[in-house]
């Protein structure tokens, strides 16, 4: 398979060290001053929340890259816990994230990913959650799992492992489409997954939905506008489900057995 092996040495891309290596992309020295505050907040009341079980809590997303929007991004948080989540734990997270999104207006939304530090760290994990938070997480608590980890390249097994479950998402996705759900998140999995398709190739990384759209475009010329359109979308959504149904019945089919074609499928994971 394309990218599995050693990356040149040549001119790093973006999002790569001189090794061809993935940099971790976000940082607090990042955080715009409009959501200092909100950060401040959520790293001092994590604690209380959840005690003795907390093992670690991260940022990821726009706010730690320094490309919210004010009144328009929300806060995602990463958080490892010591034992596997329970109700209680999922219940303790959700409301404070319904506090915080009271609380603070420029914010719109507050989402969290709750996780034990067992699962992060698991061979199984290696290259899809423990990548992200090696990679695309930022640390705000706690001890930072990414001491425990490998350096990560772009290669096929990592776009694999991350992305290489298209497939099992489109059902879901027509069903929310059908009850005239929120899909917006799903146009995103469609242009980060169109990207990991062709990241070996591209030898680089990048989170910016128009860049991910760009890169796909080098390889794939003839579905550009779609991968396009749909990381406009992405930032500005529409809920014309005629649109939305092209992704999921035309582009999402074509991208799932291309992905499979170039990459296999991703291990089995529980929901």
């Amino acid at each position: 398979m394309p990218g599995t092996g050693p990356l040149p040495e040549t001119t790093p891309r973006t999002g790569l060290d001189a090794q061809g290596y993935l940099l971790r992309e976000g940082s607090l020295a990042r955080v715009q001053p409009a959501f200092h505050a909100v950060v401040a907040a959520a790293r001092d009341r994590l604690p209380a929340v959840l005690g003795a079980r907390l093992h670690s809590a991260y940022l990821y997303g726009s706010i730690p890259r320094g490309t919210a929007r004010v009144g328009r991004s929300d806060l995602d948080l990463l958080v490892a816990l010591r034992e596997e989540p329970d109700d209680a734990d999922r219940a303790a997270v959700r409301a404070l994230g319904e506090a915080l999104d009271e609380e603070f207006g420029q914010i719109d939304g507050v989402g969290t990913l709750l996780y034990s530090r067992a699962r992060l760290l698991s061979d199984r994990e290696r290259y899809d959650l423990a990548w992200f938070v090696a990679c695309l997480c930022t640390p705000l608590l706690g001890d930072d799992l990414a001491a425990h980890l490998p350096r990560y390249r772009p290669d096929s097994l990592l776009a694999r492992e991350t992305n290489g479950d298209l497939g099992r998402w489109l059902p879901r996705w027509r069903e929310r489409i059908d009850a005239a759900a929120d899909t917006e998140e799903a146009r995103r999995h469609l242009v980060r997954t169109g990207f990991t398709l062709v990241m070996p190739r591209w030898r680089g990384w990048t989170s910016d939905l128009r860049e991910m759209a760009g890169a796909f475009a080098e390889y794939y010329p003839q579905r550009a506008a779609q991968l396009r359109a749909a990381a406009e979308y992405g930032y500005e959504p529409v809920g014309d489900p005629d649109v939305l149904r092209s992704y999921v019945d035309d582009l999402g089919p074509w991208l799932a057995d291309e992905y499979t074609r170039e990459h296999g499928t991703k291990a089995p994971r529980p929901d």
